[in-house]
């Protein structure tokens, strides 16, 4: 934990390059010290997950700790966004972003400190949550920057915004806090933002590089509008699952075969929702899709594919214009 967060702050500080391993050092002297607090900060927030734009919690945590180290504190933006600010002279604006949110996923990892939470969803649904994708993690860097950001002042000019942001799985916390009018409300427009994420590699190592480091993503909910009916008589309805699950094995093919080798892309289906008896056919089936992408061309690509099947097999089943698939 404390070698991620020194690199963190090698990052954020701005140092002439004959100070950089003398501050590198310090600030991994320092990380380590604070090792004990930070690792006890991550189990407790891997235990307690909370999901998009209900990180009450969470953001209550950040909020505490930057307030007690004198940042100015703004909470609520989109519901549970938390932005801290620390004004020090004359210097560029610098943000470094936590993602809070967690994954509706059962932990089954047998770890002493293995969340046992449910929460419900928007629809009513309860579900199990975890950290499955490592924002715990991503706040612990945060609370861990913020500290020493804080001790090392004299060593750096200018403003850091620290930032802790919702719903990032569902893909709509950031622009939700800036369409609650972040900036309006007195969050410092940055010259810099940095973010960082979790990646199955060595401990302390940083991977970074020119160009576009992560893809792109759409999240895409097709339903099937049908004719439903008992299950004794298929032959006089239209059946959405069978549309669904037909639609799901064809979506694979944009990526095989209308996607060039050299490029790069994902398409997953999260989920089927449908039906709810053994023995009757539901009038409408809803699948949920997750793309992923490196630029405009592969996600047009992807997007025409999935409308030209969903409209093929409308058609194939008879369906009339108004019951075709809805993106």
């Amino acid at each position: 934990m404390e070698k991620r967060i020194a690199a963190v702050l090698i990052l954020l500080l701005h140092t002439s390059s004959s100070l950089q391993a003398q501050v590198a050092k310090q600030i991994k002297q320092m990380a380590r010290a604070d090792s004990v607090r930070l690792v006890e900060t991550y189990k407790d927030l891997h235990q307690n997950p909370e999901l998009g734009f209900m990180e009450v919690r969470t953001s209550g945590i950040i909020a505490k700790e930057l307030k007690a180290l004198g940042f100015e504190v703004i909470t609520g933006i989109a519901k549970t966004g938390v932005v801290g600010i620390l004004k020090n002279g004359d210097g560029p604006i610098v943000m470094y972003r936590a993602d809070m949110d967690c994954n509706s996923v059962k932990e089954i990892t047998g770890l002493p400190y293995a969340s046992t939470r449910t929460m419900k969803k928007e629809d009513g649904t309860e579900v199990p949550v975890m950290h499955a994708c490592g924002h715990d993690a991503h706040v612990t860097w945060l609370l861990g920057v913020a500290k020493i950001m804080v001790a090392l002042k004299d060593q750096w000019k200018g403003t850091l915004v620290l930032l802790g942001q919702p719903a990032e799985e569902p893909l709509t916390g950031a622009m939700a806090m800036v369409s609650d009018k972040m900036y309006e409300r007195g969050v410092p427009i940055p010259d810099y933002l940095f973010g960082m994420h979790t990646w199955p590699i060595a401990v302390g190592t940083i991977i970074n590089g020119i160009g576009e480091r992560a893809a792109g993503s759409d999240q895409l909910d097709v339903t099937f509008n049908g004719v439903g009916g008992h299950g004794s008589t298929p032959e006089v309805t239209k059946d959405p699952i069978v549309m669904a699950c037909n639609a799901v094995v064809q979506y694979q093919t944009i990526i095989s075969r209308s996607i060039a080798a050299q490029d790069v892309a994902v398409l997953t289906v999260g989920a089927i929702h449908a039906g709810a008896d053994n023995n009757v056919i539901p009038p409408s089936a809803t699948v949920k899709l997750n793309l992923r992408w490196f630029t405009e061309k592969t996600r047009n690509v992807l997007l025409e594919g999935i409308k030209n099947i969903n409209d093929g097999i409308a058609i194939a089943n008879g369906l009339p214009k108004k019951s075709t698939p809805l993106l």
